[in-house]
């Protein structure tokens, strides 16, 4: 990845050369990096009321949630290759565009139909991940871009993190369309900081954009997440469910087809295909997936009422404070991450990571007799999201060509979030199916949450086992 990452240095201008300051680089970056992950946590402390405040059903009020999943799992691939093709700077600054439009959609409205229409905005921004990675990479000096893309990646699980606390005393203590007002303030700083501040990448990869494979990938991934997300109240054996699953399974073979056919393709699958980017891939979903276990259950667990016999009965500021710490982890465990990589080299990093999330889940399996308990296993399994997900857009870029990085990162990030989408799926199985009544309520029991870690153990050991599988000889591929 350093041979890369310095080819990338030689290629800026001496303009920016002189002018580029690393480390507010690396703030602005990363600051975007927290404000789009934000989004996924935006709405969660109110995810009760929201029926009630769009006047719909429960139903439909969940797609609030499935839109921006939806939106951010289609468009970070095609942001990453606009990135790629027409400059990632500018495919930034249109994400960030895209999410204080949304934002504003949210604020100004009450009735379901705007609220998804800015929810989908809003998901469109998550490719600003991606292309922030890739732009360290191009502009930054070789020895900063792996502390760098650490502390990028580690935004993903801060912002989330953070989230929590702040979006439940925004709806406990103000109105809540003051929540969207909030993003539209952050948004647009970031996009401001960005204008200024961020240089335009100098690598380019000219072509022609594939609209009929953009097309195509978004409906298999549509018709795959879908019933991922819906299925639990679709009924996984239902003929909805599993029709969509089917339409995906064809649409994808289609679609790959014609990409492996094509001169400038949206993503290539040969380069995809490669061992050493294949299985980082395949380690991600399984990564992923045992992310999402601690983002669902470890709330939850908190603030079931302590009648349950297991429950703390916190409220969702108190739930989301104690798991704050979580993102700090992460934050202060990147640097360890990058001079890791550094010397052990990124595949060592990836395995180590996924084996302490099977740590922390195993904590957690243990110690669930007191708050402070749940926070410790709860770090434990950050602590390895941290290490994890920054090897993983370094594998990724030491085995890709330097004009392919922000689209390979941002098959990278879909990876993750078809992991995380089948945790959501799994999980919110367990915990409806294996549940306690306790007066007129129903809670899920003690025994879920024991399912819910072993599973998160299991996904993690998967994560292990491909992670052991990545090649690590250099190619030449990779270094052009």
């Amino acid at each position: 990845m350093n041979l890369a990452a310095a080819d990338a240095s030689s290629r800026v201008s001496e303009g920016n050369r002189r002018t580029l300051v690393p480390a507010l680089l690396i703030a602005v970056l990363s600051s975007v990096g927290v404000v789009v992950s934000l989004m996924q946590t935006l709405v969660v402390p109110i995810i009760p009321k929201l029926p009630t405040l769009l006047n719909t059903s429960a139903s439909n009020a969940s797609w609030v949630i499935t839109a921006t999943l939806l939106a951010g799992a289609v468009t970070t691939p095609i942001s990453g290759r606009l990135g790629d093709m027409f400059g990632k700077r500018r495919v930034l600054l249109t994400n960030l565009v895209l999410l204080v439009l949304g934002s504003v959609v949210c604020a100004v409205s009450s009735s379901l139909a705007p609220a998804i229409v800015g929810r989908v905005l809003q998901g469109a921004a998550f490719g600003a991940i991606p292309l922030g990675i890739s732009i360290m990479r191009d502009e930054l000096p070789a020895e900063r871009v792996g502390s760098a893309i650490a502390i990028m990646s580690a935004t993903l699980g801060v912002g989330g993190a953070l989230g929590m606390p702040l979006a439940a005393a925004i709806a406990q203590y103000s109105d809540w369309h003051m929540l969207y007002w909030v993003a539209v303030v952050l948004g647009a700083l970031c996009a401001a900081l960005c204008y200024f501040l961020v240089p335009e990448s100098p690598v380019r990869t000219p072509a022609r954009f594939d609209f009929l494979g953009a097309l195509g990938l978004s409906v298999a991934l549509l018709a795959l997440l879908i019933p991922i997300t819906k299925g639990a109240d679709w009924g996984w054996a239902g003929p909805g469910t599993l029709s969509l699953f089917a339409v995906s399974v064809v649409v994808f073979l289609g679609w790959g087809w014609y990409e492996v056919r094509q001169r400038t393709p949206l993503v290539d699958l040969r380069v995809t295909a490669r061992p050493r980017v294949l299985f980082t891939n395949i380690a991600s979903i399984a990564v992923g997936f045992a992310f999402y276990g601690m983002s669902l259950t470890f709330p939850q667990l908190l603030m079931a009422p302590e009648q349950t016999g297991y429950g703390f009965g916190l409220t969702m500021v108190q739930a989301g404070l104690a798991l704050a710490p979580t993102g700090f982890v992460m934050m202060l465990l990147s640097p360890v991450s990058a001079k890791l990589s550094a010397a052990r080299g990124p595949k060592v990093t990836l395995i180590l990571g996924s084996i302490v999330i099977a740590a922390g889940y195993v904590c957690a399996l243990m110690l669930m007799n007191s708050v402070w308990q749940i926070m410790i296993a709860a770090m434990i399994v950050a602590g390895g999201i941290g290490l994890a997900y920054a090897a993983m857009p370094a594998l990724i870029m030491g085995a890709v060509p330097i004009t392919e990085t922000a689209a390979a990162n941002g098959l990278n990030s879909l990876m993750r979030s078809v992991g995380t989408s089948s945790s959501s799926a799994v999980m919110g199985v367990v915990l409806a199916h294996m549940t306690m009544k306790l007066g007129h309520f129903t809670f899920p029991a003690k025994d879920a949450f024991h399912t819910t870690f072993l599973i998160s153990v299991a996904a993690a050991v998967v994560g292990v086992l491909f992670a052991l599988c990545i090649p690590m000889r250099k190619s030449a591929d990779a270094a052009e």
